[in-house]
């Protein structure tokens, strides 16, 4: 058997390319390649903005060209990139030395020894890390997030007034509309999304053992944790000022754990819908030309939710992974939050693919409210709930004697199926007042949803 051509190992690299292949314009190594050169060329800037160590602050024409090196980065730096680390074996210094070579081609070599000045190379990967993996999210991950949310804000609005039978256990219950229910999931998801809009994404920028030692050592007049904090917020992240060598994760943590809490939400999101369209209570709207079966051709397979529901559980573990991993560094520092970071992208890369399944498949379904009316007309039991309230409200108010309702109402229903005559009947022979009694004849099972519409005004 002969040897496949080189082919990419991960179906996110793979099958599911164009779906996922934003991200990684930040979470892949170039994308944190580019960010590491962004971060070192900024910290050049910095410095002598502040004419530090003699400089002076660099022309506009200059600025231009150096911030050129991470706006323009691509192709060529990547492969130098790729070369230099094979002989540096140090992704980090292999990035201090393009930032050299470059500086070098610009005319601008005075400026060489200020490149990664006094920065451990966590200084570098903790900034780039957070400016990649914030980038991802709020240009990426977090607006199909809302999408899909918003999508689900809108059928519930949809179908609000749609009537269903609740299943508590599986079992038959009080209903419910098929709006409110999906309206539970937009909700959940809502509260989510505040708590990542309210997340923070941390740097630190403190030398080798979050000292600022070398910072001290080289000018000692400079108040470098200011100067820092200031050059770290003007990229738009938080600054960290208590730390090791490393930035302790505690941010990504956070992240990682909101991101698998959404992705538990929308699991079972997923999982309910497959459960409604074997139900009945959705069918599948037909794609053009697709097949539901290799051999039963009148199949339409709810492969979208089913394909959320694997990636989802896919995410969720690499989540729960880099959450309980990165919480921990030995000491001052170890190096298994460096090749753990690298599945960031993976983990992202597999919620975003199940985001967008839950969006296409949200499309693909309509509402049979034919069959949800079908069912409620073959459970009129469910009203043993309504009745036995209704009957505890009149004795309380003195307008009947009948002792311990629930039971009798558990007498008439429980593991039977009544029907609306043997429930009439049985209401017309209560004890209590004639309001009550015309209230629950008038009663059905479509219309005991009580404030579901109402609900969904809460999204």
């Amino acid at each position: 058997m002969s040897a496949l051509p080189p082919q990419p190992l991960s179906p996110l690299d793979g099958r599911y390319f164009a779906t996922v292949s934003e991200l990684g314009d930040y979470l892949s190594e170039a994308g944190l390649n580019r960010a590491r050169v962004e971060v070192e060329v900024e910290w050049l800037l910095a410095l002598t903005d502040r004419s530090l160590f003699g400089t002076s602050p660099v022309s506009d024409a200059d600025r231009t060209r150096l911030r050129a090196l991470y706006e323009e980065f691509g192709a060529d730096e990547i492969a130098w990139l790729k070369e230099k680390e094979a002989v540096t074996r140090h992704d980090v210094k292999a990035v201090e030395y393009l930032v050299r070579d470059r500086l070098d081609s610009l005319g601008l070599t005075a400026l060489a020894e200020l490149t990664h000045f006094a920065c451990t190379s966590e200084d570098i990967n903790s900034t780039a890390y957070a400016l990649t993996v914030q980038r991802a999210v709020e240009r990426v991950w977090l607006p199909t997030l809302r999408s899909v949310t918003a999508a689900l804000a809108a059928l519930a609005v949809e179908h609000r007034d749609a009537a269903m039978l609740s299943r508590t256990h599986g079992q038959p219950a009080t209903p419910t509309t098929m709006g409110k229910e999906i309206g539970v999931f937009a909700w959940r998801l809502e509260r989510v999304i505040r708590q990542l809009d309210a997340g923070e994404y941390l740097a630190k920028f403190s030398g080798a053992t979050g000292t600022w030692s070398a910072h001290v050592a080289a000018e000692p007049d400079v108040d470098w944790p200011e100067l820092t904090r200031t050059f770290i917020e003007s990229l738009g992240l938080g600054f960290n000022p208590v730390t090791t060598q490393i930035e302790s994760h505690d941010w990504q943590v956070e992240l990682y754990d909101r991101a698998r809490h959404a992705g538990g939400i929308l699991h079972n999101l997923a999982t309910d819908i497959w459960t409604y369209i074997s139900l009945g209570y959705f069918t599948q709207i037909p794609v053009a030309g697709a097949t539901g079966s290799s051999t039963m051709p009148h199949k339409i397979n709810p492969i979208r939710f089913e394909n959320a529901e694997a990636n989802l559980e896919i995410a969720g573990g690499l989540f729960a992974t880099l959450a309980s991993t990165l919480v921990t560094s030995r000491m001052q520092r170890d190096l298994t939050d460096s090749t753990t970071q690298r599945n960031i992208g993976v983990a992202f890369g597999h919620s975003l693919l199940a985001l967008d399944n839950l969006q296409r498949g949200l499309t693909e379904i309509s509402l049979a409210e034919d069959v949800l009316l079908a069912d409620l007309d073959v459970n009129w039991e469910v009203l043993a709930e309504a009745i036995q309230t209704v009957v505890r409200a009149e004795i309380a108010a003195g307008r009947s004697r009948i002792t311990d309702p629930y039971a009798l109402l558990k007498d008439l229903t429980r593991g039977r199926r009544v029907g609306a005559p043997e429930l009439a009947d049985f209401v017309r022979g209560l004890d209590i007042g004639d309001a009550a009694k015309e209230r629950l004849l008038a009663l059905t099972p479509a219309a005991y949803a009580g404030l579901a519409s109402r609900v969904v005004d809460s999204l």
